[in-house]
């Protein structure tokens, strides 16, 4: 028989459905705000779309980048050769940012790295392409397969570099769901996206990233403009133990994407916050058991589960607790026997497994027939 059970004490959602656009204004023409720990999208607008990403997109290569050092195939201390293709594509005589290297130079990764996040440099992000796969269009061919990996659903690329491509985009919703990623699978290098300068061929050049400047929170990631993007931002901020990630879109100026940006980080961390709505082992139910060598058994949740919610709707969260009962034996530990169901107001229902907290063995055939007895007699039901 199914039983459902209310559960008492202070629930909080689970999932949240992306936030209406009109619950905040924003003059970007896509955006998204993502709380990192729970991947609960807080605010969207055209999220999904098929943008220009600019050179937020470099957020691509430097995953590729990163992961070759994660794996072992390449070190902070390699050297990679600078093309004359890399320096006349990217380099100060096209017009877009450089880290201004030179023909034949010889560049250490890690100088790489920081041409590309802290200077953008395009001649950079073509050199660690031509180096890595032998030409920019085959290391296309490595961002395709790393994006698909890590399941980015709305983006295309045809370079190393964000330049303008027809066939070059990204939704925000794809350039949060990278950012995520880089922080979590990176940590031992994404202090670099702080950094606020660098100096290379004796020329310094400072992080364009303005939330670096206007907010203490904020430690990366990446900015991009073009004519067709607009001034566009992917940025993430941690304040006390919640970080978020936005991405915007289309902003007219720099200030602009200054102001906009800081005024839908603040409000995310003003409305929202994270809680623990369940906790790793916690019981929920006790079942009956039959035909078991014990009587009973115990539901218990798997894993600790924290939600981002809206502060004042934390009080309208019902969770419900649903399982058969009684459960026939043999019981295994961690069978699934049950779940929870966290409701919030206007978002989809979440389903949290509950788990059996133990074996319980079953009995023989003459303790079957005892049961079979009892129950026939109405003395167990």
């Amino acid at each position: 028989m199914k039983f459902n059970q209310l559960l008492s004490g202070v629930l909080i959602s689970s999932l949240l459905g992306s936030v209406s656009a009109s619950a905040l204004e924003t003059k970007a023409r896509n955006a998204i705000l993502m709380d990192y720990d729970t991947g609960a999208y807080l605010y969207a607008k055209e999220a999904e779309k098929m943008v220009p990403p600019a050179s937020m997109s470099k957020l691509m290569t430097i995953y590729v980048l990163f992961s070759k050092l994660k794996d072992g195939s390449l070190s902070l201390d390699d050297t990679f050769t600078v093309s004359e293709n890399a320096w006349r594509k990217g380099g100060a005589a096209s017009g877009g940012s450089t880290m201004f290297l030179k023909i034949g130079e010889q560049v250490r990764v890690e100088d790489l790295i920081k041409g590309i996040l802290i200077q953008s440099g395009n001649d950079a992000c073509i050199v660690v392409a031509e180096n890595i796969s032998g030409s920019e269009e085959d290391f296309v061919n490595e961002m395709t397969k790393y994006a698909h990996k890590i399941g980015l659903k709305n983006s295309s690329f045809a370079n190393a570099t964000g330049l303008p491509h027809p066939d070059h985009r990204m939704s925000v919703e794809d350039l949060a769901i990278l950012s995520r990623h880089i922080i979590k699978e990176f940590p031992e290098y994404y202090s670099v996206f702080s950094e606020k300068s660098f100096t290379h061929n004796n020329i310094k050049q400072g992080n364009r990233n303005p939330l670096l400047y206007s907010m203490s929170d904020a430690d990366g990631l990446k900015t991009g403009h073009t004519e067709e993007a607009g001034f566009s931002l992917t940025a993430s901020a941690k304040r006390g133990n919640r970080r978020l990630i936005e991405v915007m879109t289309g902003m007219s100026s720099n200030k602009e994407r200054s102001d906009e940006a800081g005024k839908l980080m603040s409000w995310g961390f003003r409305e929202f916050n994270n809680y623990e709505v369940l906790t790793a082992g916690q019981k929920i139910a006790t079942l009956p058991v039959w035909f078991g060598q014990e009587n009973q058994v115990d539901l218990v949740v798997g894993e600790t589960v924290f939600r981002t919610v809206k502060k004042n709707k934390a009080s309208k969260i019902k969770m419900t607790a649903e399982y058969d009962k009684p459960v026939k034996a043999p019981i295994k530990k961690g069978d699934q026997l049950g779940i929870v169901k966290i409701a919030v107001p206007n978002q989809p229902v979440i389903e949290v497994p509950l788990f059996a907290a133990k074996d319980v063995a079953p009995i023989g055939i003459f303790g079957r027939f005892l049961e079979n007895l009892k129950y026939l007699l109405g003395g167990k039901h």
